[in-house]
């Protein structure tokens, strides 16, 4: 959504950033309340996650309201950032089996129990910084770590926990940029308007597409949007 705010609406970067980021937290509240209802909600994952996230949120936004208003240098290096964050996420779904493969064999020996609630507050430290900066990594990147540290626990309750920590996260930072004035109500509001009747078609077509086939075309479009961010 960011990065198509910035190449093909001409959005200022932090005001594509911030009004992506209140528009993932509603959107995501209603995600996160279906898996919650379905037991798909981990909750001591979303916990660790938002001590690493919650401190990080608000340490980059702090840093970000000393930077200059509509500084080109901080515009161009947030760019760079969400490009780079696109391109491990379009990694992350193009190569998802091999990494899960990875993942499921050295977890005794890399990950052993005891040292995954630290990992995991490391990861959440992490997607605070990225989420604040770009409005990319619950979701995109967030899984992608989680599926790697916790090959045990059952993918739809990842995405479940993912989405659960998001809402948080989101809202904090999106709060954080409306505070900085980086905000757009109009955009956000036809955002909102557009992606009721947007999820309802997709959720229709949703069942007719194969994930073989839907992964690796959401791979590629992350690939080329990544790379057009990073080369612009």
């Amino acid at each position: 959504m960011t990065a198509l705010l910035i190449l093909v609406f001409g959005v200022p970067t932090l005001t594509a950033v911030g009004t992506d980021l209140l528009y993932a937290a509603v959107t995501k509240a209603t995600g996160a309340r279906v898996h919650a209802g379905k037991g798909n909600v981990v909750w001591p994952i979303v916990g660790q996650l938002a001590i690493g996230s919650i401190p990080a949120t608000v340490l980059t936004i702090w840093l970000l309201s000393q930077s200059p208003a509509q500084s080109p240098v901080l515009a161009r290096s947030i760019t760079l950032a969400l490009g780079a964050a696109l391109l491990i996420a379009a990694f992350g779904l193009l190569f998802r089996e091999r990494l899960q493969r990875f993942a499921i064999e050295p977890v005794d020996t890399q990950h052993p129990a005891s040292h995954r609630p630290v990992l995991t507050v490391a990861l959440g430290l992490l997607l605070g910084v990225l989420v604040s900066l770009t409005s990319v990594g619950a979701g995109a990147l967030g899984i992608v770590m989680l599926r790697y540290l916790r090959p045990d626990i059952p993918s739809v309750r990842l995405v479940g926990s993912d989405i659960a920590h998001a809402v948080p996260l989101t809202l904090l930072a999106g709060t954080g940029h409306w505070m900085l004035g980086d905000i757009n109500w109009h955009l956000l509001g036809s955002l909102l308007l557009g992606s009721i009747p947007g999820i309802a078609l997709a959720s229709h077509f949703a069942h007719h597409l194969p994930e073989r086939i839907l992964q690796p075309i959401l791979g590629l479009m992350l690939l080329a949007i990544g790379l057009k961010l990073i080369w612009t």
